[in-house]
């Protein structure tokens, strides 16, 4: 199995990810620096992130990130929000948010997921606390449309990031 890093470096067209959590790695240094009023963007798993979008953008790669979530936005996710726009659009991505009450009638997977060219799907796995355990792989022809046909129809609906005002 390829790694997440090389099937982002192998990526010819798009790099897209769906985001369904309203809290992630809660015990995240960045995440409990943002909760003490000091924010640092500077260690070094952000800095391979920013490194890898910035390679893909370059390469004209149209990576984009869409997040339902719930409005008022949980302590995690305002921090998402907050660091977004220095953290991941400068570095290359297109983010989206959608609040989780205009999602009611879309179809969406049960996990989150990176798919790379609409036809390579990396799911995501997480603990009931947020922490990532792992990541699987998916070839099932049937559950790449499902995720690719969700991503486009959350993207669609979803709100620019310069646009969106948290509730």
């Amino acid at each position: 199995m390829q790694t997440f890093e090389q099937l982002f470096a192998a990526a010819q067209r798009s790099a897209v990810h769906l985001e369904m959590r309203d809290g992630y790695m809660r015990d995240d240094p960045v995440f409990a620096a943002w909760q003490e009023g000091r924010i640092e963007l500077d260690g070094r798993d952000e800095t391979a992130w920013r490194r890898l979008v910035r390679e893909a953008a370059a390469r004209g790669i149209a990576v984009r990130r869409a997040r339902i979530v719930s409005e008022p936005l949980s302590d995690y996710t305002r921090f998402e929000y907050d660091i977004t726009s220095d953290h991941n659009i400068a570095a290359g991505e297109d983010i989206r948010w959608l609040p989780r009450r205009n999602a009611t009638d879309l179809a969406l997977p049960g996990n989150d997921f990176w798919l790379f060219d609409g036809s390579t799907l990396l799911v995501n796995h997480f603990d009931g606390s947020g922490n990532w355990t792992d990541t699987e792989p998916v070839a099932d022809a049937a559950t790449v449309k499902l995720c690719a046909g969700a991503f486009d129809a959350v993207w669609t609906r979803a709100v620019p990031h310069d646009d969106y005002r948290p509730a």
